[in-house]
């Protein structure tokens, strides 16, 4: 393999409005792409909006919900990738002939469809449906993997997408600043965000504090480092319906360090040039070899009832 050249954004989406949302997808794969990247990924429902969903009838979810690769989003997409020789990586919700709806995150570039991902673990809206298949694919020489968002929490999903050979995995959310049972969770003030010009160290204080950043550091590295491959994270900044997010979108490397990462408090991109080499010069590269399955086979195996709880729907 030779290296390949990532960036990941994050920016302030509009709740439903897709036309602004792939109007500044084409501003930032187009500034991405005359830097040399090769790739661009963007968040979990970039195109649509997201928190705003949970307020959504059936009837309006498939109203806001495209085919894809059908739809007039996707096909914008495959424009825009084209247009700009990249390949583009962005999420919104997609329904199938039989009116079944998914949080789905698309691959395209300039020739169309390259990889659907629908989320395993979706939330959001009670009409969604999980997604059932690990989304692993090969482009530009590498083997990517997906994962949206909570599927990233359950770390056999990671695992088992890294088994099936992805040396890179796509993490879109949209993540951070909303209330948990764990200390020091809860949201961020919006007034914070609407006056950041004039005191941005308040606003950063709390997106690098635990309610943000600080609790993304105690996990996100991990999945990286313990799978011994690179993890491609993207979030949205400012607001997304009534609550903030904090962006933090960053590239991490199978040591777990931090490659590049979105600081600014609004749109932004960063790009890293991913090379093999780490791949097996890593940990995890090392204990993934040594494992011995037979040990705890049955133990991962064996029948659960799933229970997804999310505390800042009430659920």
């Amino acid at each position: 393999m030779n290296g390949i050249k990532v960036s990941t954004a994050q920016f302030e989406h509009k709740c439903d409005d897709k036309e602004y949302n792939l109007s500044v997808m084409e501003e930032l794969s187009s500034m991405a792409a005359s830097e040399g990247s090769q790739v661009m990924a963007f968040h979990e429902c970039s195109v649509t909006g997201y928190t705003f969903a949970r307020k959504l009838n059936r009837e309006q979810m498939l109203d806001l919900a495209e085919l894809v690769p059908g739809g007039p989003s996707v096909r914008r997409l495959i424009k825009i990738a084209g247009n700009n020789n990249i390949s583009l990586l962005a999420g919104l919700f997609e329904k199938d002939e039989d009116d079944k709806i998914y949080k789905t995150y698309v691959c395209v570039n300039g020739n169309g469809l390259v990889a659907r991902h629908r989320k395993l673990h979706p939330f959001i809206n009670q009409f969604i449906t999980p997604g059932e298949h690990y989304t692993v694919f090969d482009l530009h020489g590498w083997r990517f993997g997906i994962l949206i968002c909570y599927d990233n929490n359950i770390i056999e999903n990671v695992r088992a997408t890294a088994l099936l050979g992805a040396n890179i995995i796509f993490m879109p959310h949209v993540t951070m600043c909303t209330p948990s049972p764990r200390p020091g969770a809860g949201f961020v003030d919006p007034g914070l965000w609407k006056n950041r010009e004039n005191d941005p160290e308040s606003l950063r204080r709390e997106f690098d504090g635990p309610k943000g950043r600080e609790w993304l550091m105690k996990w996100l590295p991990s999945r990286a480092h313990d799978n011994g491959i690179y993890v491609v994270f993207s979030n949205p900044v400012g607001m997304d319906d009534d609550q903030l997010k904090n962006g933090c979108s960053m590239i991490i490397d199978p040591f777990g360090e931090i490659m590049a990462e979105c600081r600014k408090l609004g749109n932004d991109f960063v790009m890293a040039e991913i090379t093999p080499e780490k791949l097996t010069q890593s940990g995890g590269f090392r204990y993934t070899m040594a494992r011995r399955p037979e040990l705890y086979r049955d133990i991962i195996g064996k029948e659960h009832e799933p229970v997804q709880k999310v505390a800042w729907l009430g659920k």
